[in-house]
């Protein structure tokens, strides 16, 4: 049996797996090795030499690995797009956060926020409250962790969980309140392409084909991305 194909994919693509894995794994025409991190975290792996065929990261990342020449030349792919939205737990009240100035007083009013330390929508989220001004008020009740900020929320520890819409929706156990105000928004590009030393780079290759395909929007739309195309 042929050994599946190792992917390592940013969590803002994990909901889209979990919806869809066996439509990409048909494409791959065999199984799929799935190992989820935050961006940074996927650049350090392949960095110290972890085997792979496919990395999916934002698209910043993916050009940084092309140019140390740990990327099959001419794979990249640009496969969706992302915006840093705001969950809370199912079932409970839903903050306006419509404009600036809502968003604002969610924040203020809110008991708890939860985030991430090292992905792109956490750093940004601290921008963005350094520049409202509230750095201080959230970090007196922020819980801050890697992995999904959802599940903070999920399970009552913060009312409000900052994350981008994608990895939001990964979570159950919330309810999506929208993105954040258009004024304060970062929109992330998430990027494909084959590693330079691909056991597998035609089965890469086919699975960055589905996910940039029509065939594969439906599934972008449900977990919260834009398809890039």
């Amino acid at each position: 049996m042929d050994a599946p194909v190792v992917v390592m994919c940013t969590l803002g693509l994990r909901a889209v797996f979990a919806r869809a894995e066996p439509e990409i794994a048909r494409a791959a025409g065999r199984g799929l090795d799935l190992r989820f991190e935050a961006s940074n975290g996927l650049m350090r792996r392949i960095a110290e030499g972890e085997p792979a065929d496919l990395a999916i990261a934002t698209q910043a990342a993916i050009a940084q690995l092309a140019a140390e020449g740990r990327i099959a030349p001419g794979t990249q792919v640009d496969l969706a797009l992302s915006r840093v939205g705001v969950a809370v737990r199912t079932g409970a009240r839903k903050p306006d956060i419509s404009t600036v100035e809502a968003f604002t007083r969610a924040l203020r009013e809110a008991g708890s926020v939860g985030y991430t330390r090292s992905g792109a929508s956490g750093l940004h989220f601290a921008r963005v409250i350094a520049r409202l001004g509230l750095a201080e008020a959230v970090a007196r009740k922020a819980v801050v962790q890697d992995g999904f900020a959802g599940e903070l929320a999920a399970r009552g520890e913060v009312e409000l969980a900052v994350q981008q819409l994608s990895e939001l929706a990964a979570v159950d156990g919330v309810d999506i309140v929208g993105p954040i105000p258009e004024a304060l928004q970062q929109v992330t590009t998430f990027s494909a392409a084959v590693l330079a030393r691909a056991a597998a780079p035609a089965e890469a290759g086919a699975i960055i084909r589905y996910l940039a395909s029509a065939a594969a929007a439906p599934a972008m739309r449900a977990c919260g991305l834009e398809p890039a195309s």
